[in-house]
């Protein structure tokens, strides 16, 4: 990265260039730490004799005596390469319809083992940059890549409490996906030696080739007391890690498998309950009544047909509560089942480790909410997948007409070719239509890997839009290299005045930025530190017509502790222009002008091993005249393995030469685990701005697998003059019941 300001977007290709060349030499070393063929695990064929394994966790039956174990895993940390301290042994077995494995979990001091979570998808979590890690507890994953492409995979995990947790990896970690969700079981159990898990997961759950006997496989283990992390493959810190599924072993000897072109299943709905909005006149009653469902059907060897008919999302918990004191628009992640799985496969464009994604060709959210709420989705069939040496998506969608919106139609489509082992290029086009309007977007896209640390990605897009405006351009060349010593991050992105990408997500328009970041460790190994990162952050954001828009560099310690623990402390400067000026949370007016833009601040957070966690965030901002500080406390708890608690509250005080105003947000979760099959979860949240509350209560059973039963209450109240005072409130009953044909 440059030690100054770049002040030429147009020299950015230059410079990402030159930091290649050097990010090539440097890394090249780094590739000796796993070269020569992957690993392999054999797994066992179960005859007609040998009955399949009990699902108890004990791993006594005898399916498991003949089966092959691998015991080979190394630590990624504390210490790169060195034996696990504690060892983990791994069978894997099948017969005709289902894969099973069993993980011994050994353990020196059983009694440490940190086991508090029961619920669904809370075993591993997204780290800020996208990557899976852990949650508080003790845990082994799977990495399956059936289609042996060494790009994308599923994973299935658990921790010794049996919980399950299932994502999908697309394009080298490029997304972690936890959100999509299979069918198959899993059974924990707490032994002498330590834990132990049993995994059956039938072969119509997974995406496979029919033509191959070998697929990618790896696990990965956490040892929650010591943090220790530990992998059979990719467990290097120079662009190894969990999703790198090019890095996986190998599974081998999985021969006579079912065709998987015979999957067909049905998930029919039957849905209930009603609206209460409060109107001038009293109350407005709407009875909400429905029946819908969702077929999945593989097509192919790795292609999969979902179709949906009178979507429903009433189990989908509400938006977190967000206030905007900036002059951009706020970004809310998308949490729709239907919309979240193979989502990875529709991502084309650029995202930001913190704050909203500059642009996004395509952003699902676009479908079936609008401004003022959301909008009935009657249909649609998405598929996804593999084809030869390609990955392959194909999305359309229809939502009614409401007295907001008229009837939409949306269609996606996307491509991508391999190039190499773990290469592609890639194309997209978006188009959504109603009557009188209609907007398209396309585009090119690639990512390379030169080597195993060194990324290079890029697009090429372009808008048209039905009448005047709307046809304009966005273009990005970035650059990522990490090691376990060294990172560097570069981009250039451009983004035209005109461009228009109405299915997808555009922050700000008229930019070219370029900018990066570095990053340099040393593990010092004293005062209990297991890293010392020192940070750098710089950016320049022009108009296209070379008007300077924004300047920032940036310093960052950060300081990770053996128990987990951490401690970040930066400071930034910079300067921001404002062409046109906007309002503070609608409130405060800001004028167009030139300002200051300083930043102060730190971040804590304790030992997440811990029954009780905390975590600290105080900001200073120096912009727009006046001033903007922040502070925030996250405090989560769990008691015994059935009820877990997270609260967190973040106060804003704003003083701009316009005025001042007091900003909070609180919101209070709570989670009652039944058992590894039923929930109760509860979120409530204030915010200060508008005195209102908002609560949504959902209940949920998992009946047996892919099947549930749903009941969800969400309540609006708060008025500037009441903050109690009821404003709406609905209640939704769902049952959802999977049959496999």
């Amino acid at each position: 990265m440059s030690s100054g300001i770049r002040r030429r977007g147009a020299s950015s290709t230059g410079l990402i260039a030159s930091v290649l060349v050097g990010a090539l030499a440097l890394g090249a070393p780094t590739l000796a730490a796993q070269t020569g063929a992957p690993a392999a695990l054999a797994a066992q064929r179960l005859g007609l004799a040998t009955p399949a394994p009990r699902l108890d966790g004990r791993l006594d039956d005898a399916a498991w005596q003949g089966a092959v174990p691998m015991d080979d895993l190394r630590q990624r940390e504390p210490l790169e390469g060195v034996p696990a301290t504690e060892r983990t042994i791994v069978r894997v077995v099948y017969d005709a319809t289902t894969l099973y494995v069993a993980v011994e979990a050994h353990d020196t001091d059983p009694a440490s083992v940190v086991a508090r979570i029961r619920e669904r998808d809370r075993v591993l979590e997204t780290n800020f940059d996208g990557s899976p890690v852990f949650g508080g507890d003790d845990g082994v994953a799977l990495l399956i890549d059936g289609m042996h492409d060494h790009r994308n995979a599923m994973v299935f995990a658990t921790n010794p409490n049996g919980a399950e947790f299932d994502a999908l990896i697309t394009d080298e970690g490029r997304e972690f996906n936890v959100d999509w969700r299979g069918i198959w079981r899993v059974v924990a159990s707490r032994t002498p030696e330590g834990w132990a898990a049993e995994f059956a997961i039938p072969f119509r759950s997974l995406r496979y080739r029919g033509d191959v006997d070998t697929w990618g496989f790896n696990i990965y283990r956490m040892v929650r007391r010591k943090n220790e992390e530990a992998l059979w493959q990719g467990w290097t810190r120079s662009g190894g890690g969990f999703a790198r599924v090019s890095l996986a072993g190998h599974l081998t000897g999985l021969a006579d498998l079912p065709r998987p072109r015979r999957n067909v299943e049905v998930r029919p709905y039957l849905l209930a309950g009603g609206d209460e909005t409060r109107g001038a006149g009293g109350w407005d009653r709407t009875p909400r009544q429905g029946l819908g469902g969702e077929l999945k059907a593989q097509v192919g060897d790795g292609l999969v047909l979902d179709a949906t008919v009178n979507t429903d999302f009433a189990q989908v918990e509400a938006d977190n509560v967000q206030v905007n004191l900036g002059r951009f628009s706020l970004f809310f992640p998308e949490k729709r089942e239907f919309f979240l799985e193979n989502a990875g496969v529709f991502e084309f464009g650029a995202r930001e480790l913190f704050g909203p994604p500059p642009f996004l060709l395509f952003f699902s959210r676009r479908i079936g909410i609008a401004e003022d709420g959301p909008v009935p989705v009657r249909g649609g069939a998405r598929l996804t997948g593999r084809v030869g040496g390609q990955t392959v998506g194909l999305l359309s969608m229809v939502t009614d007409a409401t007295t907001a919106v008229p009837e939409e139609r949306f269609t996606i489509a996307r491509a991508k070719r391999d190039i190499g082992g773990n290469n592609y290029v890639g194309a997209m086009v978006t188009d959504r239509r109603r009557e009188g309007a209609a907007n398209s977007a396309g585009g090119i896209d690639f990512s390379l890997w030169p080597t195993q640390v060194v990324n290079v990605q890029g697009f090429v897009a372009r808008t048209a839009t039905a009448g005047p405006g709307g046809e304009g351009g966005a273009q990005r060349i970035a650059l990522n290299a990490q090691t376990g010593v060294y990172g560097v991050s570069l981009q250039h992105l451009r983004i035209g005045e005109e461009t228009d990408a109405q299915l997808g997500f555009i922050t700000r328009r008229n930019i070219q930025q370029t900018g990066g970041t570095t990053r340099l460790t040393w593990r010092p190994g004293v005062l209990g530190l297991r890293t010392l990162n020192w940070l750098t952050f710089s950016d320049y954001i022009a108009r296209i017509d070379g008007g300077l828009q924004d300047w920032r560099v940036a310093n960052a310690i950060d300081l990770t502790f053996n128990s987990g623990a951490s401690v970040t402390a930066y400071r930034r400067l910079g300067a921001t222009r404002l062409d046109d000026g906007f309002d503070i949370a609608d409130r405060l007016a800001v004028p167009a002008g030139a300002f200051d833009d300083h930043v102060t601040g730190a971040f804590l957070s304790t030992n997440p091993a811990r029954a009780v966690r905390l975590g600290i965030n105080g900001e200073r901002n120096t912009v727009y005249g006046g001033t903007l500080t922040t502070a925030s406390v996250d405090l989560g708890a769990r008691v015994g393995v059935n009820l877990g608690l997270s609260l967190n509250a973040q106060r804003s005080w704003v003083h701009v030469p316009s005025g001042a105003l007091r900003s909070d947000i609180v919101s209070l979760r709570a989670g009652w685990a039944f058992s590894t099959q039923m929930f109760l979860n509860a979120l409530v949240q204030y915010n200060g701005l508008d005195r209102a509350f908002s609560s949504n209560l959902r209940f949920q059973y998992i009946f047996r697998p892919g099947s549930d039963l749903f009941l969800v209450f969400n309540e609006t109240r708060g008025t500037p003059l009441d903050p109690w005072a009821a404003q709406d409130r609905g209640v939704r009953v769902k049952l959802a019941y999977l049959r496999r044909l």
